[in-house]
C-alpha cells in the first residue's frame, strides 16, 4: 500500500473577497503524478504553495508525512545571487564524485548542453547575480532534479524551456521515483508525465485519474451525467476529447472499457474540422494563389536566413512552423506579411513573393498590440465589427465571441487597462479574428493563455475558413490547429516532415549526435586541432548570445507589464514603446550572430 505524503483537510483561503479554495481537502501517496489546471486566477498556485507549507491556509490544516523530502520549483527562484551555479547546484561535490554520478551528468546535459555549462561565461563558476530569469530559472530545477526527493511539486517548469528542452524534462520526470505535483498549461506535457490530475474551478477541485487525454474524457462524462445546462463548455470538451480518439496518436494506455466509453460519448461528435469542406470554403474566399515563394532568400542585414526557398501557401492550408532559434522562422512571416501590406512591391533579397489579390491578413506578433485602456472590452471588439461571418453558415455577435473567449458579460464592461497580460492577449487575438481575414500568421499565440481558453481558441480555429501559418513551443496547439509542419533548421532551408515534431526533435538529436561523433573522433592533425579550438570558441559565443536574449525576453516581459500598469499615461506608454522597439532591434542584431556563429559551430 502505498505511503501517504501530504495531508490537506478542509483547506480554505480568502484574498479579498473571494474565496480562492473553499473547504478543499486531498491527498498525495507515494507514486503520485498529479497534474494541476484551472483557469488563471482560480488558485492552481495558491494551491501547491499550501501543499507545500508555503503559504499559509485561512482554516483547516495541511500535515507532511515524518522526515519527507520535499523539492519545489515556484515561479519565483530564491537563489543566492552572490553564489556560483557550482555551489548552488553541485553543492560540495568533488569534480570526479559529481561527474561520475550518471543523474547529475544527465540533468546538466539536458537543461544546460554539456558539463561544462557552455551558456555560461565561467561555466559553473558563473555567478548567479547577473544572469537572466530564465537561466536563473533553469539552474533551479537542475539543482532540485539533482537532489533526492520523495515529492517534487512544480509550478510552470516548462517556462523558458524549447520543445527539446521539455521533451527530455518529461522523459527525465517520467523516470524518476519521486511522487509529482505539476501546475503547467502544456497538454502535452501534462499527458507525458501525469497519471492524476486536480482541476481547480471555483473554489474547488475536482480529481480525475489519467492524464490530459483521461481527465478530458472523464470531465466530459462527468458534465454529461450531471446533465449540466452549460451546453457550449460540454460541447468544447466533448470536441476536444474527439480530436484527442480521432486525431492524435494515442498517448495513454487506458483500459478497454475507457475506451469503449469515449467511443460511445462523442459518437454524435464530428470531426474537429471538416478539411475538405473548409478547404472548398477557403478556396472560394480566397482564390487560387494566397503566397507563392519562388526562389526566394531571406536576409536580416547582411546576414543570409533562408536561400533559394521555393513554397506555396495555399487556400485552406494549415501549417506549423517550428526551428532552432535563430533560424528566420519570425523573419519569414516578416518578409511574407510586408509583401501582403504593399501588395507585393516589398520584396525579399532575393526571389519573388506573389500574393493573391483577394488576401486580407491578420498578423498575431509577439508583442501585445496598443489599445486605449479607456475602451471597455466589448467595446475594444465592437469597433472592430458588430458581428463576424466564421463561414458555414455560422455567424457570432462581437458580446458572444467575448464570451467565447473567455470574456462573461460583467467582464465584457471592464476597461482594457484593468486586464491582465493573458486577457490583454485573449483581447488582441478576438480583435483579428473580429476583422474576418482569410490568412492567419500566428507567431507565440499561446503565450499567457489557460488551457480552457487554449482550447476556446482551438475551436474557433476549427472551423475557420482560412490559409494559417503558427509558430509556437506549445506542441500541443499545433499537432491540434495545423495540418502540416515545417521546419527550419538553421541550414538555410525549409524542410516538411511528414511525421510533424516527433521527426523534428528525431532531426535534432542526429545533428547533436553528428556533432558529438566529430567531437570524439581520432586526433587530427595541428590545423584540425585549430579548426576543433575555434568550434570551441563559436559555441562558447553561441551560448553567451543565446543568455543575451533570454535577458531581452525578460527586459520585454517587464515592460509589457510597466506598460498594462501604466495603461492610462500615453506619454508613458509611448516611452515604453520605444524601448520595446530598440530591444527588438538588438534582438535581431543578436539572432544574426547566433547564426554567423552557429555555422563556426
Amino acid at each position: 500500500m502505498a505511503v501517504n505524503l501530504v495531508n490537506v483537510e478542509n483547506v480554505s483561503k480568502v484574498y479579498g473577497t473571494r474565496a480562492l479554495l473553499d473547504g478543499v481537502s486531498l491527498g498525495v501517496s507515494e507514486g503520485d503524478r498529479i497534474g494541476v489546471v484551472g483557469r488563471n486566477g482560480d488558485g492552481k498556485t495558491t494551491l501547491v504553495r499550501m501543499l507545500a507549507k508555503l503559504e499559509e491556509a485561512d482554516t483547516g490544516r495541511v500535515t507532511h508525512s515524518g522526515g519527507l523530502r520535499l523539492g519545489v520549483l515556484t515561479q519565483h527562484d530564491s537563489l543566492d545571487p552572490a553564489a556560483t551555479v557550482r555551489h548552488e547546484v553541485i553543492g560540495d561535490m568533488a569534480d570526479h564524485e559529481w561527474a561520475g554520478n550518471a543523474k547529475v551528468r544527465d540533468v546538466l546535459t539536458g537543461l544546460f548542453g554539456g558539463l561544462d555549462l557552455p551558456g555560461f561565461p565561467k561555466g559553473l563558476d558563473t555567478v548567479i547575480g547577473p544572469l537572466s530569469g530564465g537561466e536563473r530559472r533553469r539552474i533551479a530545477l537542475a539543482k532540485l532534479l539533482i537532489e533526492e526527493q520523495d515529492l517534487i511539486v512544480l509550478d510552470e517548469p516548462t517556462n523558458h524551456l524549447d520543445v527539446e528542452g521539455i521533451a527530455w524534462l518529461a522523459q527525465h520526470l517520467q523516470n524518476r521515483r519521486s511522487a509529482l505535483v505539476c501546475v503547467t498549461h502544456d497538454r502535452w506535457f501534462l499527458d507525458q508525465v501525469c497519471t492524476r490530475m486536480w482541476d481547480v474551478q471555483r473554489g474547488t477541485v475536482h480529481e480525475y485519474e489519467g492524464g490530459y487525454s483521461d481527465y478530458v474524457f472523464a470531465r466530459a462524462e462527468r458534465e454529461r451525467i450531471a446533465a449540466t445546462e452549460e451546453a457550449k463548455r460540454q460541447n468544447l470538451i466533448r470536441k476536444e476529447l474527439a480530436w484527442l480518439r480521432r486525431g492524435a496518436p494515442a498517448r495513454t494506455s487506458k483500459p478497454r472499457f475507457r475506451v469503449e466509453a469515449a467511443n460511445e460519448l462523442i459518437a454524435d461528435v464530428p470531426p474537429p474540422r471538416d478539411s475538405s469542406e473548409l478547404m472548398k470554403f477557403a478556396s472560394s474566399r480566397l482564390g487560387r494563389t494566397v503566397f507563392d515563394l519562388e526562389d526566394v532568400t531571406v536576409q536580416a542585414g547582411p546576414k543570409v536566413l533562408l536561400k533559394h526557398v521555393t513554397w506555396q501557401l495555399g487556400p485552406g492550408d494549415r501549417i506549423g512552423l517550428v526551428g532552432v532559434n535563430g533560424a528566420g522562422k519570425t523573419s519569414l512571416l516578416r518578409a511574407m506579411a510586408e509583401a501582403a501590406r504593399t501588395e507585393g512591391e516589398a520584396q525579399p533579397a532575393g526571389g519573388r513573393i506573389a500574393v493573391g489579390k483577394t488576401v486580407k491578413l491578420a498578423y498575431l506578433s509577439q508583442e501585445v498590440a496598443e489599445l486605449d485602456p479607456a475602451w471597455r472590452v466589448l467595446e475594444a471588439v465592437q469597433r472592430v465589427r458588430e458581428r463576424v461571418d466564421l463561414g458555414k453558415g455560422r455567424e457570432m455577435t462581437a458580446g458572444q465571441l467575448c464570451e467565447t473567449f473567455g470574456f462573461t458579460k460583467d467582464k465584457q464592461w471592464t476597461p482594457v487597462g484593468d486586464l491582465s497580460g493573458g486577457e490583454r492577449r485573449r483581447l488582441q487575438l478576438l480583435r483579428l479574428l473580429m476583422d474576418e481575414p482569410n490568412v492567419l500568421f500566428l507567431d507565440e499565440p499561446t503565450n499567457d493563455l489557460d488551457i480552457e481558453t487554449l482550447t476556446q481558441l482551438e475551436d474557433v480555429l476549427d472551423g475557420w475558413p482560412g490559409s494559417m501559418i503558427v509558430i509556437s513551443h506549445d506542441r500541443f496547439f499545433v499537432e491540434r490547429t495545423t495540418d502540416r509542419v515545417f521546419a527550419l533548421l538553421g541550414d538555410g532551408t525549409l524542410r516538411m516532415l511528414p511525421r510533424g515534431i516527433d521527426e523534428y526533435l528525431e532531426r535534432r538529436r542526429r545533428m547533436e549526435e553528428e556533432v558529438a561523433a566529430r567531437a570524439t573522433a581520432a586526433p587530427r592533425p595541428a590545423t584540425a586541432e585549430k579548426s576543433a579550438a575555434d568550434q570551441r570558441a563559436a559555441k562558447k559565443e553561441l551560448q553567451k548570445i543565446e543568455r543575451q536574449l533570454d535577458k531581452i525576453s525578460e527586459k520585454e516581459s517587464r515592460l509589457h507589464a510597466q506598460i498594462a500598469d501604466n495603461a492610462t499615461d500615453f506619454a508613458k506608454v509611448a516611452e515604453l514603446d520605444a524601448q520595446l522597439r530598440d530591444l527588438a532591434a538588438e534582438r535581431e542584431e543578436l539572432e544574426l550572430r547566433w547564426l554567423e556563429m552557429a555555422e563556426d559551430a
